[in-house]
This record gives C-alpha cells, sequence and structure tokens, in this order.
C-alpha cells in the first residue's frame, strides 16, 4: 500500500511542478497562444494522483495487489503515463518556443495513450478478481 501511496504523491508533486513550469516558462517567452503544457499538470494530478488515491481506497478494501495483474496493471499504466505526460511536456514547450515538433513526438505520445489504456483494462481485470464472488439468493417463492 505504501507503494501506491508514493506513486500518487510523486504524481501530484509532478503535477504541481508541471503547472509552475507551464506559468513561468510561458511567462519568460511572452506566450500566449495554445499549448499542451496547459493541460499537463491536469493530466499528473487527475491520472496520476487521483487515480492512485483511488486504487490505494481499492486496494484497502479488496486486496488487489493479492492478485498478480495488479503489477502488470502498475507498471503498464505508469509507462504510458510517463510517456503521455513526458510527450505533452516536449510538445508544449516546442510550441512556447516556435520550434515544430516532429511526428516521433505523436507516435510516442500516442504509444503512451495505449499503454494507459492496457493499463486500465487490467485494472478493471484485477478488480473484477478481487470483488467476492456474488452471492445467489433463494427465491423467496
Amino acid at each position: 500500500m505504501r507503494k501506491i501511496l508514493n506513486t500518487a504523491h510523486l504524481y501530484m508533486i509532478v503535477g504541481l511542478v508541471s503547472g509552475l513550469y507551464y506559468r513561468e516558462l510561458t511567462k519568460l517567452n511572452d506566450f500566449t497562444g495554445d499549448t499542451q503544457l496547459g493541460v499537463v499538470h491536469t493530466h499528473a494530478l487527475a491520472l496520476g494522483m487521483l487515480v492512485f488515491l483511488i486504487v490505494l481506497v481499492l486496494e484497502k478494501q479488496f486486496a488487489l495487489t493479492s492478485n498478480r495483474l495488479f503489477g502488470w496493471f502498475f507498471w503498464i499504466y505508469n509507462a504510458g503515463l510517463v510517456l503521455s505526460v513526458a510527450m505533452m511536456t516536449l510538445h508544449g514547450t516546442l510550441t512556447v518556443l516556435g520550434k515544430p515538433s516532429g511526428e516521433a513526438i505523436a507516435i510516442v505520445a500516442g504509444l503512451g495513450h495505449v499503454l494507459l489504456t492496457v493499463g486500465l483494462i487490467l485494472l478493471f481485470v484485477t478488480l473484477g478478481k478481487c470483488l467476492p464472488a456474488a452471492r445467489t439468493q433463494p427465491d423467496g417463492d
């Protein structure tokens, strides 16, 4: 459970620092247009911190880590989120600096989103396996 809490905490820090980075970089460069930097902090906070806080509650309730699929979820989801946030940051920074971003950034960001999707599927499969079996009620006839 500590690893889940630490992961949520790390994404909270990343989310807050990325918001500061966005504000300062755009201010230093007198940038007023749209950039992906504006949503990096919300992605890190929502898909990182909040998701792992929810997973922490689910772990407490259903012992998710007792299932071997949980490790797969944890690492695949984190890899996807790190790739996605990193590519959003890189793309947004290049936009602010007036430099073109190449096709490679879009491909890696797409891979990050695919990994996020696979991670979420693994989370739901793990949760389904950890939920207590539904009890059938005898007919009241």
